[in-house]
Parts: structure tokens; sequence; C-alpha cells
């Protein structure tokens, strides 16, 4: 038996959406309401489909053994009815799910941390340097000079290894973290950062329409990154990547393809993918409303 075509696959997918159009209404398969709450989605904040997808566990319930998720050698695809969540060692008040870690052949880790009223922070391994980026709510950081900063939806930080420092919550937050063991280099030294997206600059993508932000400065001291990048729906990446470098990667909102290897996966707001060293990537954005999704990319550190 011959493996579907790739028009076969799409025309696959959008049977699929059609269908999902069907059982969730006129909205579409991204733009559905959510069955939490059937609002008006322009009135919700900013990721809310993160922690409230429209194939949410509450949705696939009556269908005992499925799932979206999908690990392979070179890739892994963890969708919302997969995370498994517990309390996050040294963290109080707080539950985590590990969605990416070097169990599955990372350098790096990814989790959700699901912060509750009166929560604190633990503080990484010596030599580990983390970035959080808020998803949900409101958190407070506070380094070991007693300066604090106040992180919002959509704001960021980074904290570079061995730097002492607290995040509280007075309610209910959520944050994407992603920690790694420091690549040091001699005579470089990384400082903390801390901003939000909105605050920083579009960047020249050539050869490509995508809009792209970067969390970090782009200097050597920093041995990895994380993009920010927008496509309206239609839009796709032009280069179908293959490259050295791993990526973890979280939509924060919209729906698309994602090429990964010879598979093809409908991706929505809430969805995780690891990325292998050379693994064949590629994204396009479909639905009505734009794409966005933050992403893991190690640099400036020789592959040797």
């Amino acid at each position: 038996m011959q493996n579907p075509s790739l028009p076969q696959l799409l025309l696959s997918f959008f049977t699929l959406l059609s269908a999902f159009d069907k059982v969730l209404g006129d909205g579409g398969f991204c733009s559905a309401p959510s069955v939490l709450d059937q609002a008006d989605a322009s009135s919700k904040p900013l990721y809310w489909k993160v922690t409230n997808p429209t194939l949410s566990p509450s949705h696939l319930q009556d269908l005992p053994g499925f799932t979206r998720s999908v690990y392979k050698r070179d890739h892994a695809l963890i969708t919302p009815e997969s995370h498994v969540f517990s309390p996050l060692p040294d963290w109080t008040n707080t539950l985590g799910a590990y969605l990416i870690t070097p169990a599955m052949g990372s350098h790096f880790v990814m989790y959700l941390a699901k912060m509750q009223e009166n929560s604190r922070s633990g503080l990484p391994l010596e030599g580990v340097e983390r970035l959080i980026f808020v998803i949900q709510g409101v958190v407070t950081l506070t380094n070991s000079s007693g300066i604090s900063n106040k992180l919002m939806v959509d704001s960021y930080a980074y904290l570079p290894p061995n730097f002492e420092h607290s995040l509280k919550s007075y309610g209910s937050a959520t944050l994407a973290v992603f920690e790694r063991r420091y690549a040091f280099l001699d005579n470089h030294i990384t400082e903390q950062i801390v901003g939000s997206t909105d605050k920083l600059p579009l960047l020249e993508t050539p050869g490509e329409v995508f809009e792209l932000r970067k969390l970090l400065p782009a200097s050597m001291p920093y041995d990895f990154n994380i993009h920010i990048m927008d496509f309206l729906p239609g839009e796709f990446l032009n280069v179908k990547e293959v490259h050295y470098n791993q990526h973890g990667l979280l939509l924060l909102e919209g729906q698309g393809i994602y090429r990964l290897g010879d598979s093809w996966y409908p991706v929505q707001a809430g969805d995780v993918i690891w990325m292998a060293p050379f693994v064949p990537q590629w994204y396009a954005a479909l639905g009505k409303t734009r794409s966005r999704y933050l992403l893991y990319k190690d640099v400036n550190r020789n592959p040797l």
C-alpha cells in the first residue's frame, strides 16, 4: 500500500476541519468558542487559547485513548490533552508539566508552570540559565538586589546561570519556562533581561513573509534565543528548513499545518513541538486569525 500524497493529506485535513465546523459551530477549527466560555473571543485576553484550546481535553473525554500527541526519534507533538501536571520541584503552590526534556534527545527543558495563589518559584540547578514567558496572569520577579519587576501577559525575563531570583504570584498565572545548562565562553557573560514582546522591533526576514521578533540579543554571550513569529492566514515558511539547531515551539495563537520529517500535523494554539537537529520542518498558517508561536533556538556555539 502506497503512502498518501501531500494533496491527499491536505484533502483529508480539510475534510476534518469541515467535520469540526459542524461539531463546534460556525467559527471553525480554532476560532470556535471554548466549552469553558462561549463569550466573544475578541473580549478574551491575549493567548487565552493556550490554556483554553478549542480541542481541549474536555472535547475528547468521550474518545478514550485518543490523543493528537506524537513522539518520534526526531520530533514530538505534545498536545494539551496529554499534558500531565504535578508539583514542581522546589516551587511552592505550583504545578508543572514538563513537555520537552533531555529524555527525548533535547539539550534543554521546556515546561509549563501553573502558579496559584501565594506561589513562589524555585531556582534552576547550578550552571543552568532560565527564560520565562508569561502566558496568563501576573507574576513579580525579584532579584538578589531587591529590584522587582511586574511581569504581565506577553512579558518575559531571562535569568543568567547562578543568578539569585524569585518569582511570586498572588493569583493564578501560567508561565512557559525554558532552561538549559549554559555553555560558558571565556570573557563573555550574560545579564538579566526583562522585556515585553510588544516593545521589540520587527526584524528583517529576507525571502520570508512572517514577522519576526527576538527576545534576547544576538550577541555571543547568549547561547540560545527565543523567536516570536507571526503569520497571517495563508502565509507559510518559504524555506523548508533542515539544520543543526534544535527547536522547542509553543503555538500561542491560531492554527496551521506543521511538517516534521515526512509527517504533516494540524496544530492549534496550546500545542508544543520539539524538533531535533536536521529534521525537515515547515509551517503554513490556516484559519481566520494570525498564527503566533514562540520558538527556542540554540545559537552562537560551535556544534563541536
